[in-house]
């Protein structure tokens, strides 16, 4: 995610369960089935978010049907399908869930009983399910598209719908095992008067000529499109559009199917925006390796969110960060690359814990500022002496790179500070001085490729950056991730760190799109505009 700035000011809103982060929250899920109701929520002790995740079971695949009847201030109906496979044995299984009326539940095809605690789904199965069994929920429910914005979830645009779901807003959307430690894959139906389009996550299933999904039947007036991911995704990158909405389709790198979701009253004056993706493509590939999806593009909403999000396979944008005339180009082809590059980082290799967001946003914000320098020649050296300047500031604001401070009571996205952007991107800069170019860009590829479609952690980016460069990084590390003063940066001693409270003039043009964004900017889950 990344916020985007305004001219004002911002308001803020871009593998498997490891057996050890689970096995404490596991515990606590058999004791609770051995007690009376209320069942308590629970989650798989994630530092940032402790209620977010459910112990005993790992979810395979989703299949998520919706019904939109035109309206993006009403419910819509949804029956939510859930694939898993039983890890412990549970005698109640818990689903992250809220914002939604839950109608019944189904476990293994036999009605089940369900009650909720907190934000929580708390389901009694007919009987206990055991380690190693598959288990098959179906949640008949609604989909609330009306919420506290700050939360998120579902998105009204001025046509219809569209998801944000970082950090943890999925479930105010559907059922749902709702941590990036859970990744799975997605299939989604949506019904919807045959006058809008759907877009989703991932390739239609069945199509015609040109790729357009095929008409379901349904009750009359309406048309049902189907799309489903080949690789698993995190619940917090779902992406449903629904609108009055241009598809063009092009063709990226290696064949690659390019398709792009735009108002279609905006079609023309948005494709000097659009046609510059598969390049952008090719320009990561060139750094990184093969895009690692089925398709790409970018959904402009006619909707105010206050950042960009990068949403597997179809990354959002707010359709005025191309209209608005004071965003220079570079400006906007950079923010583009930023969540173009979280597919790769973040998407594809996601965090095991939200404490390692640092990997996903520095990364992105990484090569967001050397696309700034290769094509506009806004320097990485400039942009990265600047973000030293305030890095002890952003440490002492938000704590230090891999060990963040909670995110504000209420304000769940505020865990997206500067530290996350510029102030994580400043430690790749400082490993690239320490083990040298080669060595840093062949770690770059080698990350991608380890860990793609799973989850990593800080601790296996140390492991595999000392073992590429044929040293012990792990005090390097343990300064520049974990310590609350910025260490000095390798070949530049004289670079000065502003003490916390220090008055610093306000950053501006030789950076990148984050120089605009200040210490109150970047206050969300993807990447922020002004």
């Amino acid at each position: 995610m990344l916020l985007t700035p305004r001219p004002k000011a911002v308001r803020p809103r871009t593998l498997r369960v490891a057996v050890a982060l689970l096995a404490t929250a596991t515990s606590a899920t058999l004791l609770a089935a051995s007690t009376p109701q209320p069942a308590p929520p629970l989650g798989i002790g994630d530092r940032l978010f402790p209620h977010l995740g459910n112990p005993g079971y790992d979810v395979l695949a989703y299949d998520i049907a919706f019904t939109y009847r035109g309206d993006n201030s009403k419910p819509l109906d949804a029956l939510t399908k859930i694939d898993a496979q039983v890890t412990a044995p549970l005698e109640r299984v818990n689903l992250d869930f809220a914002e939604g009326k839950v109608r019944s539940v189904e476990v293994n095809g036999v009605p089940a009983r369900f009650d909720t605690s907190g934000e929580d789904l708390v389901i009694t199965p007919h009987a206990r399910v055991e380690r190693g069994e598959r288990m098959r929920i179906a949640v008949h429910h609604t989909s609330s598209p009306v919420g506290r914005k700050e939360e998120s979830g579902w998105v009204r645009t001025a046509d219809g719908l569209a998801m944000a779901n970082q950090a943890d807003a999925a479930h105010r959307v559907f059922p749902c095992n709702d941590h990036p430690a859970d990744k799975a894959r997605f299939t989604f139906h949506v019904t919807a008067p045959k006058e809008l389009t759907v877009v989703a996550n991932g390739l239609p299933l069945a199509s015609t000529r040109a790729g357009v999904p095929r008409t379901t039947g349904q009750a009359e007036g309406t048309r049902t499109w189907s799309y489903r991911t080949e690789h698993p995704m995190a619940t917090e990158l779902a992406q449903v559009s629904i609108g009055r909405s241009a598809v063009p389709r092009r063709t990226g790198p290696h064949g690659l199917p390019v398709r792009d979701v735009v108002p279609s009253k905006d079609r023309a004056g948005l494709e000097r925006w659009l046609k510059k993706t598969p390049d952008q493509i090719a320009w990561m590939e060139s750094k990184v390796g093969r895009y690692p999806f089925e398709t790409y593009g970018v959904l402009m909403a006619d909707a105010e969110t206050g950042f960009a999000l990068e949403t597997q396979t179809l990354s959002l944008f707010e359709k005025q960060l191309f209209t608005r005339p004071e965003f220079p180009e570079w400006y906007v082809d950079t923010i583009m690359v930023h969540e173009l590059a979280h597919q790769w980082f973040g998407d594809s290799v996601s965090p095991r814990t939200w404490s390692d967001l640092w990997l996903n946003e520095g990364h992105a914000t990484w090569y967001e500022a050397l696309y700034g320098e290769e094509k506009s020649g806004r320097t990485l050296h400039a942009r990265m002496r600047e973000a030293y300047k305030h890095s002890d500031q952003w440490r002492a604001k938000g704590g230090p790179p891999a060990a963040p401070k909670a995110p504000a009571p209420g304000q769940k996205i505020s865990l997206f500070r500067p530290v996350m952007y510029d102030g994580s991107a400043l430690v790749l800069y400082a490993l690239r001085q320490e083990i040298g170019r080669p060595a840093f860009e062949h770690l770059e590829r080698e990350w991608v490729r380890v860990h793609r479609d799973g989850n990593a952690t800080t601790a296996d980016f140390v492991r595999l950056a000392s073992q590429i460069s044929g040293r012990n990084l792990h005090e390097f590390f343990q300064a520049w991730l974990y310590g609350a003063k910025t260490p000095p940066m390798p070949g530049y001693p004289k670079w000065k760190s502003a003490a916390p409270g220090t008055k610093l003039p306000a950053r501006g043009g030789s950076g990148h799109a984050a120089a605009a964004h200040g210490d109150g900017v970047h206050g969300g889950g993807g990447h922020v505009h002004p």
